[in-house]
């Protein structure tokens, strides 16, 4: 009589702890942030933002991780298909998305993209072989070339400076739809003769190409680049300061989109506000991850190169914080 009792009494005890466990289990949030090639900027910079969010992860319960994707078109279309919470997307493309044009024409106006903040410039970087008589971004015309892989923003990027200027592939001697990790092995092979990088700086992949073998950068400037900025005001002019790749001894003067966090109204809001005061309340930690942080602003981040709508959980942030009134 007295041993059934102490039995029901550990079996009700178990019970409770795997109903406690189940419980501390079902109230953690995995979030996911698509980025791009593990040598660029946005892979760190997903990262980044997971290792602050996860810093508070025992206050609020998310678990933030990065993948490595295609890129910003990419991104987005995995967030619209519900295989993605956040996306780190050119300006550009996130503009493309939300009205949807240029690759996004297809699938139409994505009405529920969010943006959540930007972050850093992307300069267009061009690199060539010193050997392919390459001086000028008019010279690129009937050589070998590389503009990215499909979902990348860097394709998005450049169809749009093609379509401007009135040139299709058929102006190239070849063209490549290599991702950024592989085109500089290419170029230092001798299997094209320029390369094109939208890319925070410094960038792994141009330091590769510019320490692997003898390349150059060449700056992007002219009436074509102010017709283009003036098209495309997601856009804006760059300038990749000397010594920041090896042989470069002068300013390069280019132009670029800005990096953005994105997300969709299907995101919950508090998710979107707990990942934003996760990076807002620690900002010179973050703005130390990376060098291409260095002159990111908050103020410039609420607005700078967003076409979406802010989120609901970004914006209820901001204005607590009085970024926004």
């Amino acid at each position: 009589m007295i041993y059934r009792p102490v039995v029901l009494g550990f079996s009700a005890f178990l019970l409770a702890m795997t109903f406690v466990s189940f419980s501390v289990q079902a109230s953690q949030m995995f979030i996911t942030i698509g980025t791009a090639g593990v040598t660029g900027v946005y892979y760190p910079t997903g990262g980044a933002i997971c290792r602050l969010v996860n810093k508070g992860r025992k206050e609020h319960g998310i678990r933030c991780s990065v993948e490595s994707t295609d890129g910003s078109a990419h991104n987005i279309t995995s967030i619209r298909e519900n295989d993605l919470n956040f996306g780190v997307a050119q300006s550009d493309v996130q503009a493309a998305a939300w009205l949807g044009t240029h690759s996004f024409e297809k699938a139409g106006k994505y009405k529920d993209l969010r943006a959540v903040f930007s972050v850093h410039g992307e300069p267009l970087q061009l690199v060539v072989r010193k050997d392919a008589g390459i001086d000028r971004f008019e010279d690129v015309k009937g050589k070998r070339v590389n503009l990215g892989n499909p979902d990348s923003g860097q394709r998005e990027t450049m169809m749009r400076i093609l379509g401007h200027l009135g040139w299709s592939k058929k102006d190239f001697s070849y063209v490549g739809g290599l991702k950024s990790a592989e085109q500089s092995k290419a170029l230092c092979n001798n299997q094209l003769d320029a390369v094109f990088f939208t890319a925070g700086i410094p960038n792994g992949s141009v330091k590769e190409a510019t320490t692997s073998c003898e390349t150059k950068l060449i700056s992007l400037t002219g009436p074509w680049v102010d017709g283009f900025l003036k098209k495309y005001p997601q856009y804006s002019k760059a300038v990749i300061p000397a010594r920041t790749y090896r042989g470069t001894d002068v300013d390069i003067q280019t132009f670029g989109p800005k990096a953005t966090v994105v997300s969709s109204t299907d995101t919950d809001d508090e998710v979107v506000y707990q990942i934003v005061r996760s990076v807002m309340e620690n900002f010179t930690s973050f703005k130390r991850l990376h060098p291409a942080f260095k002159n990111v602003e908050k103020s410039k981040m609420i607005k700078d190169g967003l076409s979406a709508p802010l989120h609901k959980g970004a914006l209820r942030y901001y204005k607590e914080a009085g970024l926004i009134k």
